[in-house]
């Protein structure tokens, strides 16, 4: 394994980051500072990507931003990697959440079985400028949960609901915002029904039953309107987990190769804050909530009781990332096939463990 070599002076480098809103220490760390501590070890600056106007939404999904983390689900960092910019694979976040399967609860649906010759529900994006998540975790949950229960996508019919998905051009997201906090602040983001968008068809009887996320169900649940009938989360078998997780940091390779010791000082600050959680849950879930979909802070905390917080690239967390990538492929979710051996870059989460 090689050793990061810094290759040019830092000082006064600038350094992006952005977080999807989930469970990993970025979120935290959003609220600690302690990256941007490490960063100014070394004279370098580390800010939220949208804390200056001149940054619109699209790194956070497209990567089109030099001298950037990102640090949140999978599927939109497999997207970028395999057909938009060459980036590194430096930490991954693992979590037992497979997600479930929701049907309404006036409804004689109370198995999986049950739905044989019912309607499935999948949200479809018109945004094409960004990855549909959303849609790759409903469609691999969705043939997971048909598979274990002795069923194929034959037994049903799968309804796609196309949605606009365009909230990033609402000039109200645009204006600056200092951490990610903010945006979920602002945008109210336990009862945003943008991340939950197949649910009013659901609500309205335009289908049968539709896929959801660990995340999301306790708001679904509180409306007394649905009820979940399968839930990936409860077998064994860790591959059914796999569903926009585990979650990714990555980087763009030219920063890696300019600023090696940067990407060092981001996994130090990211290593620091792990521990941290990991040691001191009930305290973190007060700040992580702010980024979460749980209504509560208490559902929050135990939810995170099992997490291990450390950006572990382990052979298990490689692994289910090539599970999800080539599912992506598979359904055309992405163009171009990549070697995640090719992608992953150990040396810094390795450097940074090593000073620690």
């Amino acid at each position: 394994m090689s050793k990061p070599t810094k290759k040019a002076s830092s000082a006064g480098v600038q350094a992006w980051y952005t977080h999807c809103p989930v469970f990993n220490a970025g979120n935290v760390d959003a609220e600690l500072g302690w990256i941007e501590d490490e960063f100014k070890k070394l004279g370098a600056k580390f800010s939220y990507f949208r804390s200056v106007r001149e940054n619109d939404w699209w790194p956070h999904y497209r990567h089109n931003l030099d001298n950037f983390f990102r640090s949140g689900g999978c599927a939109p960092a497999i997207h970028v990697m395999a057909d938009i910019r060459r980036t590194k694979l430096i930490g991954l976040h693992w979590l037992y959440e497979g997600g479930g399967m929701v049907a309404r609860v006036d409804s004689d649906i109370h198995t999986m079985k049950d739905l044989k010759g019912k309607k499935i529900g999948m949200s479809k994006s018109l945004n094409k400028r960004k990855n549909d998540w959303w849609r790759v975790t409903e469609e691999r949950g969705i043939e997971m949960m048909l598979k274990v229960n002795g069923m194929t996508r034959e037994d049903v019919t799968i309804v796609d609901f196309p949605y606009e998905d365009d909230w990033y051009s609402d000039p109200r997201m645009l204006e600056p915002l200092r951490r990610p906090a903010d945006l979920w602040l602002k945008r109210d983001i336990h009862n945003d029904m943008a991340f939950r968008p197949a649910e009013p068809f659901l609500e309205k009887g335009k289908c049968d039953a539709i896929y959801t996320a660990d995340c999301m169900w306790p708001a679904q649940q509180a409306t007394g309107k649905f009820k979940m009938i399968e839930n990936l989360s409860s077998y064994s078998d860790w591959t059914l987990q796999v569903a926009n997780a585990p979650y990714t940091i990555t980087v763009d390779v030219e920063f890696t190769e300019e600023h090696p010791d940067l990407v060092v000082a981001y996994m130090r600050g990211t290593i620091r804050v792990a521990r941290w959680m990991n040691a001191n849950k009930r305290a973190a879930a007060t700040l992580l909530h702010r980024s979460t979909f749980y209504l509560t802070e208490e559902m929050t905390a135990k939810a995170m009781e099992p997490i291990d917080f450390m950006p572990y690239l382990s052979p298990m967390n490689l692994k289910a990332i090539e599970i999800e990538k080539d599912f992506m492929l598979s359904h055309g979710y992405i163009e171009n096939d990549f070697k995640v051996s090719d992608w992953v870059a150990p040396e810094f989460l390795a450097e940074a463990l090593k000073s620690l």
